[in-house]
């Protein structure tokens, strides 16, 4: 009880003293109060003038750093040949820009900034100067000093350095090592627009047929397998917004973009490349209007090439239109095989049966047919094929349904002459045969001269199917330009064969159509003897139509003639190829068995030359000559199968330790003392840059896309360079630069 009066009594003495005095807590509340009123009446007018005062300022801010809805765009896919050689492909180059201005002169940090640009770009304008010279010699140093003082005195931002010019991803790293230029873009100014561009590493070759974009660096399709498969190539484009964090500006993907799919063709380079080579030196020989080759495999349908080259005003010869599809023409003699088709099937004549042709010309319903030699008297069928006699011709036809023309027609479309195709090359036209039906069109002389290739309009590939379907045992496939649509390099479709006529005639008739196109050429005095080839066998047929000046007919001024020469080859032979050339020149001598049949023998030649199924027979060995073949680095699996089926020998040093796990497997030819062939194998390190030196454009191009890396090649060849070493560490999506060359080893 003490204890607790004693607490008490002394609480009271202390509450007593400070009776009467104010409040000290209560008055320092008040204090903060009355601050953080102030501070929030601050901040509250601060929000408001912000909102209201300087809205427009700010709005302006913001969009200069964050970008909505940028369109992502998807990577256009490539384009190989049937071998896998790229033929077109989507490179990365660089717009080089720079700022001369900075974003925001109104606060003191970027003041500074802009003042430190301007004064580094003066310090430093003679070496900036002198390297781009080094880096793009085609310039010169007064072109790119007063491309960037005209920048600098206008403070542009995004300044053209290199308008039009592109640079590639090697010119620009080099760019980025100038004084200036070495800083980052949002102090230096200089940064470079990456621009995906369409290139054709092979230049002009097949360019029609491949298509084109209507810009570079567009990626609307404007022709040709662009055009066509445009939906499988252009892909997806995404969306995208960036934004500025701390003066850098960092991609936000909204919605990734998906890449278009690569396709293969059925283009196969080093025909094409024969076949450019050869139509273009007898069209300047001729000085020719225009030319058309086309090759195309007989089972599959698959064009190997298709050329198409115009003359130009300085003389030279370029591929500007696509004439194998797109221009109907009278097609002229060849077509007389359609009409012995015809007529053989329906059993209305025999290779043996005789015309009496007389002195090379004929009435024909008020209408003079003429043959372009002197008269074979009475011939047989067969003599009149050889000779490509228009009266022998006509005469059959005429004789045999002039009453009834329409079972001649009949007999042209169910042997699959003149039909559609569907090619689906952008311009392709369709045949335009004329038919009894329409009586507006059709006239007495209108059977035999269709008879034998006028009246009618065909583009040079129906005349190429046509051929193409005699030489496949009378199948008739639709032409195929593309084979398969591949990602990441591996096929994920493939085009199926077509077939358009599963028989165009008997077996019989087939037989004796063969022959007949064989003797064409065999014969001493054959229309197509210029097409024979010395190791095998072919067949086929020469044309000459004379070409009509419009309404005023086929004399008006100089005549122009398109001559041409359809056949296959080898005629005996499991794999055939079937070759439609074509010219049209102006004037005498205008003959397809002079003019084209040398450049189907030149081609044929080629091709077999080079074909899969070429060997060399026993007795041709030379004993003391060692049958050892270039072997290029690649695929090791490949190369083992066709060493091995060549019979030739070899080991193998492997130089891969047993307990580790390669991610590529690659080899090259070593040659040892005993003169055999050695397979080095070597591993490849993920992550790192594998070597190509010494392969050859599709493995190269395989290895690298392995790797996750963007090729850009030069040259024809095997790889002599690669712009970045073997064992380099890598970002996958970077692109390297190859030089192919020919004959890089010495002999």
């Amino acid at each position: 009880m003490a204890t607790d009066k004693n607490i008490g009594n002394e609480k009271t003495p202390q509450t007593n003293k400070t009776a009467g005095k104010p409040n000290v807590g209560t008055g320092r509340f008040r204090i903060v109060f009355f601050v953080m009123c102030l501070v929030g009446a601050a901040i509250v007018f601060k929000a408001l003038r912000t909102m209201l005062v300087k809205r427009d300022y700010w709005e302006t801010v913001r969009e200069r750093f964050t970008k909505t809805n940028i369109i992502d765009p998807a990577v256009r896919g490539n384009i190989y040949d049937c071998n896998y050689r790229l033929l077109v492909g989507s490179v990365p180059e660089y717009r080089l820009c720079i700022d001369f201005r900075v974003i925001d002169k109104d606060t003191i940090a970027q003041r500074k900034a802009q003042a430190w640009r301007d004064s580094a770009f003066v310090a430093d304008l003679d070496s900036i100067v002198d390297g781009l010279n080094l880096i793009f010699p085609k310039y010169s140093k007064a072109y790119f000093r007063d491309r960037l003082e005209r920048g600098f005195k206008g403070k542009k931002n995004g300044w053209g350095i290199l308008p039009p010019h592109m640079a590639t991803y090697i010119e620009y790293q080099q760019c980025k090592q100038l004084p200036l230029f070495r800083e980052r873009s949002y102090k230096g100014g200089f940064h470079g627009d990456e621009v995906m561009m369409r290139k054709k590493p092979y230049g002009s070759l097949a360019s029609r047929t491949l298509g084109s974009l209507y810009k570079d660096s567009d990626r609307v399709a404007k022709n040709g397998i662009e055009e066509a498969y445009d939906s499988i190539l252009r892909g997806v484009d995404g969306v995208k917004h960036n934004t500025k964090i701390r003066n850098a500006r960092v991609d936000f993907s909204d919605k990734a973009a998906i890449d278009g799919n690569d396709l293969m063709s059925t283009i196969d380079v080093d025909i094409q490349d024969v076949a450019e080579k050869a139509l273009v030196n007898q069209l300047k020989e001729l000085d020719a209007e225009m030319g058309v080759v086309i090759v195309m495999e007989a089972k599959t349908g698959d064009v190997k090439a298709m050329v198409n080259m115009t003359r130009l005003e300085n003389g030279s010869y370029a591929e500007i239109y696509n004439y194998a599809v797109s221009e109907c023409m009278e097609p002229g003699s060849t077509f007389k095989t359609a009409s012995l088709m015809v007529a053989l099937e329906d059993n209305r004549v025999d290779t043996a049966n005789i015309i009496d042709v007389g002195n090379g010309t004929y009435m024909m319903h008020g209408r003079m047919m003429k043959d372009a030699s002197r008269g074979l008297g009475r011939a047989s069928i067969k003599r009149i094929m050889q000779k490509s006699s228009n009266v022998g011709v006509s005469r059959m036809i005429d004789e045999r349904y002039g009453k009834d023309p329409k079972a001649f027609t009949d007999g042209l479309r169910r042997e699959g002459a003149g039909i559609p195709l569907g090619i689906p090359l952008k311009g392709a036209q369709e045949p335009r045969m004329k038919t009894p039906d329409d009586k507006t069109n059709w006239w007495n002389t209108t059977l035999p001269w269709m008879s034998i290739g006028y009246e009618s309009l065909l583009p040079p590939i129906s005349t190429c199917a046509f051929y193409n379907g005699i030489a496949n045992d009378g199948v008739l496939v639709r032409p195929r330009f593309v084979k398969a649509e591949m990602k990441d390099g591996q096929v994920i479709r493939e085009f199926p064969i077509e077939v358009l006529r599963p028989k165009m005639c008997s077996e019989g008739t087939l037989k004796k159509i063969r022959e007949v196109l064989e003797s064409v050429v065999s014969v001493k005095d054959g229309t197509g003897k210029r097409a024979r080839c010395h190791l095998f066998r072919v067949a086929g047929k020469t044309g000459t139509a004379q070409i009509a000046a419009g309404r005023s007919g086929y004399h008006s001024g100089t005549t122009r003639y398109f001559v041409s020469f359809c056949g296959f080859f080898p005629y005996d032979g499991p794999n055939r190829y079937t070759c439609f050339v074509g010219i049209r020149k102006w004037g005498l001598p205008a003959s397809g068995g002079t003019h084209c049949a040398p450049i189907f023998a030149q081609v044929a030649q080629a091709v077999m030359a080079t074909g899969m199924n070429h060997r060399i027979p026993e007795h041709a060995r030379d004993s003391n000559a060692v049958m050892r073949p270039t072997v290029l680095a690649g695929n090791e699996v490949e190369t083992r199968r066709v060493l091995t089926d060549l019979g030739v020998k070899y080991d193998v040093v492997d130089t891969v330790k047993k307990d580790k796990q390669a991610e590529n497997m690659l080899w090259c030819q070593v040659d040892t003392a005993d003169s055999k062939t050695s397979l080095v194998r070597t591993a490849v390190e993920k992550g790192k840059m594998p070597s190509v030196i010494g392969m050859g454009a599709r493995d190269a191009v395989l290895a690298l896309h392995e790797a996750g890396v963007k090729v850009k090649m030069k040259g024809a060849g095997r790889v002599v360079e690669q712009s970045i070493a073997p064992g380099v560490v890598f970002k996958k999506g970077i692109t390297v630069d190859l030089v192919l060359k020919q004959n890089t080893k010495k002999k």
